[in-house]
């Protein structure tokens, strides 16, 4: 029963952050042209398209992504209690457990993204990728304001490890 656990958290885990990557992509208004960003579309179109029909876009929010994140987090967290042989919570909890875990998700998710970034920073100076543009369109929102206050010290910059210490603060705010 491990196995399966194990399984359905893996599978269905990997499904939602490239659910929720399509999500914050959008948010941030990145490059839909890079063939990263391609393959995450490709890879939620069967999901989101149907949505999209009965979902329009409020603003720059498109409501079928954030539909799709929330009831794929909210079909996890169902399979997962069903498969441990715990009962369901009340709704108002299942509720709660839902946002504190896609909290998590986004925080998470932040936290890689922006170690990744300030890696690659260091040791592909200069160069191009498609993968450093995705994470470059990603973390530059969050990191921006933080450079308005913490300057660069003689060509380092610091932000992205304030930043990493902030959200490793949220993240134990909301265990």
């Amino acid at each position: 029963m491990e196995a399966l656990i194990f399984l359905v958290d893996t599978l269905v885990g990997l499904y939602l952050f490239v659910l929720l990557l399509r999500l914050l992509l959008q948010w941030v208004r990145a490059d839909f042209r890079n063939p990263l960003s391609r393959g995450v579309v490709q890879l939620t179109n069967p999901l989101i398209l149907p949505l999209r029909k009965v979902l329009p876009p409020v603003g720059r929010v498109d409501t079928a992504s954030v539909v799709a994140v929330v009831a794929v987090m909210a079909a996890k967290i169902l399979m997962l209690l069903a498969l441990s042989g715990l009962p369901l919570p009340p709704p108002l909890s299942l509720a709660r457990l839902l946002l504190v875990e896609l909290a998590r998700l986004v925080l998470q998710t932040y936290f890689f993204a922006i170690l990744l970034y300030a890696a690659l920073s260091f040791f592909a100076q200069g160069s191009y990728s498609p993968g450093q543009s995705l994470l470059t369109s990603l973390c530059e929102p969050v990191l921006r304001p933080i450079r308005r206050h913490i300057p660069a010290l003689g060509g380092l910059d610091l932000s992205p490890l304030w930043a990493v210490i902030a959200i490793q603060a949220l993240l134990l705010l909301i265990r």
